[in-house]
């Protein structure tokens, strides 16, 4: 069936699932892990699951406990590791639905800052000319960071800014354009913000693994 994995996915997601309780006979982790795709790609509720993947409790039960277990999260790290995260590229599309009024500026200045926090050290922080403001560059300072982000027109004071390196953040575009194929993430469907960011994860590592199945 559609969404369902391919051997070199399941492959390498198999050794970092959790190991089976002994003695306890249940669906089957790959079969469950189809299940777990299908509602990502198709953006069908649970109750509309396909009885191939198994009852429909299992596969969200088990989605859940592996949120919780932090499966998804040792999952990306591991196909993280050993890539070198020179770039870091900003673009919160929450952001860009919200009315600029004065609670929701107060919403975005919360919202940038809880992400630059999370910048790493070394590294260049990329974001599109409307996020082109002092503080934020200074944000990404005290992170170790350099924000390479375009100027405003009505910018006063001149800054160091790289067109060429900033052509990298295209490749962030082409990813929201991906995940976004996945309904789930493109409508949010579900009412609690972690098992969202969960799916979003799922649609990143689906991601990696067709880009690098691909790769020769």
């Amino acid at each position: 069936m559609r969404y369902e994995l391919s051997d070199y996915e399941w492959t390498a997601i198999k050794p970092m699932l959790p190991n089976k309780p002994r003695g306890v006979r249940r669906v089957n982790d790959r079969r469950v892990l189809n299940g777990i795709f299908w509602v990502l790609r198709s953006g069908a509720p649970w109750r509309d699951l396909p009885e191939v993947y198994g009852p429909r409790t299992t596969c969200y039960n088990r989605f859940v406990r592996w949120r919780r277990a932090g499966v998804w999260d040792q999952i990306m790290d591991a196909f993280a590791a050993g890539h070198d995260v020179a770039v870091q590229s900003w673009t919160p599309m929450a952001c860009r639905s919200i009315s600029p009024s004065r609670p929701a500026r107060r919403m975005i200045t919360g919202l940038c800052s809880v992400l630059l926090s999370a910048l790493l050290p070394q590294t260049m922080l990329l974001a599109d000319r409307g996020y082109d403001a002092d503080w934020i560059r200074e944000l990404a300072r005290q992170q170790g960071a350099w924000a390479n982000i375009p100027p405003k027109r009505n910018r006063k004071d001149p800054i160091c800014f790289s067109p060429y390196l900033y052509r990298a953040r295209n490749l962030i575009e082409r990813f929201f354009n991906k995940i976004k194929q996945c309904r789930r993430v493109a409508t949010r469907y579900d009412k609690l913000a972690a098992n969202y960011l969960a799916f979003v994860k799922l649609a990143s590592i689906r991601v990696w693994l067709r880009a690098n199945e691909s790769t020769p």
